[in-house]
């Protein structure tokens, strides 16, 4: 049995996957971690990480970055191992994310989806192919109008992925209102759309002379997010330090 505290327990995602470990016989939410308590949650909800008293095998959260240093303090103190399924973080956040990893175990996962971490892979091996032949690349994602972060984590996951294989030679590009130019041979396209009740849809673009190849992702429920979060969490149960990402947990299935 793998103890879970969800931080984030009364958002979309929180609830979720206090719904999928309802039914999972392997795992199960002891705490919850949330501005107040609805009182729809079968387990204790603190306010704030800190007074979180329950033990726990592994956390998850999905959030906000504002709690970030809260969660890391927390979790070193604990030794608890930390799923991190927020989006939006700075810099300076993602910084001490990867530090962390020194102290306990972190996988953190912009996309938890078994198809988006599959797509992940298959961009490296397409960029390796269609960029050298000068194919323009352009990533499109669409998500609901709730969101506030733009673009999405997973869309830079994606272009960071390609990035990496291409050995850092690209240039995101978010805005091209301001420019009166010509499209620049090194640029990465990323657009963000928002509206209505979209979960998540990404469009990885590569355009040709004379032919385009798409690459396309789309969740039609965050369940896809939710089974992940919770396989990732039963995953880290035991591990004591290191940096861990969702294709760790696909090779350990």
């Amino acid at each position: 049995m793998t103890r879970i505290i969800m931080s984030g327990c009364n958002g979309a995602m929180g609830t979720m996957i206090s719904s999928i470990v309802a039914q999972d016989t392997e795992a199960e939410i002891v705490a919850g971690i949330d501005i107040a308590d609805d009182g729809t949650k079968n387990y204790p909800v603190f306010s704030s990480i800190k007074d979180c008293d329950v033990d726990a095998d592994a956390l998850i959260d999905f959030s906000t970055p504002k709690i970030l240093d809260d969660l890391l303090a927390y979790c070193e103190e604990k030794q608890l191992p930390a799923v991190l399924c927020t989006t939006g973080y700075d810099e300076e956040q993602l910084a001490k994310i990867e530090k962390s990893a020194d102290k306990f175990a972190v996988l953190k996962s912009a996309n938890m989806s078994l198809g988006v971490n599959t797509l992940l892979r298959l961009l490296q091996e397409a960029a390796k192919v269609f960029a050298p032949e000068g194919f323009d690349i352009e990533i499109v994602e669409k998500h609901h109008n709730q969101k506030v972060d733009a673009p999405s984590g997973t869309a830079l996951a994606l272009a960071d992925s390609i990035n990496e294989v291409m050995g850092g030679q690209y240039e995101y590009v978010y805005d091209r209102s301001q420019k009166r130019e010509k499209r620049g041979k090194k640029e990465l396209g990323i657009s963000a759309v928002r509206g209505g009740t979209i979960v998540g849809d990404h469009d990885v673009i590569f355009a040709g002379t004379d032919e385009v190849i798409t690459f396309s992702h789309t969740a039609y429920s965050k369940a896809v997010f939710a089974k992940g979060a919770v396989a990732a969490a039963k995953f880290l149960k035991g591990k004591t330090v290191g940096r861990f990402e969702m294709a760790d947990v696909i090779a350990n299935k």
